[in-house]
């Protein structure tokens, strides 16, 4: 965010990227008293305790990581979020070299991958020992769809813009798509959240959901928690005003980009 935006608004940008980071941390530790509290804990031996790791690593990697590691770009320049919890990575940053930021990015877009694969493993171990079937809820295929799509989205940025393999053109060709999906998958993960926190509910406490046990008011409240964190995380990535202004490293794919959509030239204004 630019220095010369009024302190208003910084401050408003300020107070969004707090809740964001609030939202987030609160969407893991509620996963994490429902599993931990109401579930009976966690542990790996293929028991029912081991299916409890699959919803933290999932909230923690693809919601909660995922989001706090998007780096957003649009025709002119980049749109970046937060890389670090509880940073204030729009102004921290502002002023790195656009490398460091991607390398960040990519780091914790690692770390989102790693645990999310935790939790892919730690469902179908124990499904594999508990002789229940694999992917046949919407929950498993929307959840599937989401860890495939995010490991191609994580390598095509790797070639793309950490190390390129693509030309200018095809790198500022690409950039738009990978602006859309990096907002696209935010909205998948938690999506699916939701319906995993339903069926999780449905299967564990059905006869009596509708009388408004602790455990189901906990785990609407974390549903409702995940929109909210969503929504914020969205507004965050698309407001004009957010936006990261450009550096001279920049300039190259902005250039490129003005040619490809409005046949400029690169000295043209």
């Amino acid at each position: 965010m630019d220095e010369s935006a009024p302190r208003q608004e910084r401050l408003v940008f300020a107070g969004l990227v707090g809740g964001a980071q609030v939202l987030g941390l609160a969407s893991v530790v509620l996963t994490a008293v429902w599993m931990g509290h109401y579930r009976g804990g966690f542990s790996w031996d293929g028991s029912s305790f081991q299916f409890n790791v699959h919803p933290l690593c999932m909230v923690l990697g693809l919601v909660f990581l995922q989001g706090d590691g998007q780096i957003h770009t649009d025709a002119d320049t980049f749109i970046y979020y937060l890389h670090a919890p509880l940073e204030l990575v729009g102004r921290v940053f502002r002023n790195e070299a656009k490398r460091n930021v991607k390398i960040l990015h990519g780091i914790i877009h690692l770390l989102a991958l790693v645990v999310s694969i935790v939790g892919i493993v730690a469902v179908f171990d124990f499904h594999r020992a508990a002789k229940i079937p694999d992917m046949y809820s919407l929950h498993s295929w929307c959840g599937m769809l989401t860890i495939v799509l995010f490991c191609v989205q994580w390598v095509m940025g790797l070639m793309f813009f950490l190390f390129p393999v693509a030309s200018s053109w095809l790198r500022a060709s690409y950039l738009p798509v990978h602006v859309f999906c990096g907002l696209a998958l935010v909205v998948m993960s938690i999506g699916t959240s939701l319906l995993g926190i339903t069926e999780k509910l449905l299967f564990s406490i059905m006869p009596s959901y509708s009388t408004f046990p602790a455990e189901g008011v906990l785990a609407n409240v974390l549903g409702l928690v995940l929109v909210l964190f969503g929504v914020v995380l969205c507004y965050l990535i698309t407001r004009e005003e957010f936006r990261r202004p450009p550096n001279p490293e920049e300039e190259s794919l902005s250039v490129h980009f003005k040619t490809l959509t409005e046949g400029g030239t690169p000295d043209s204004p």
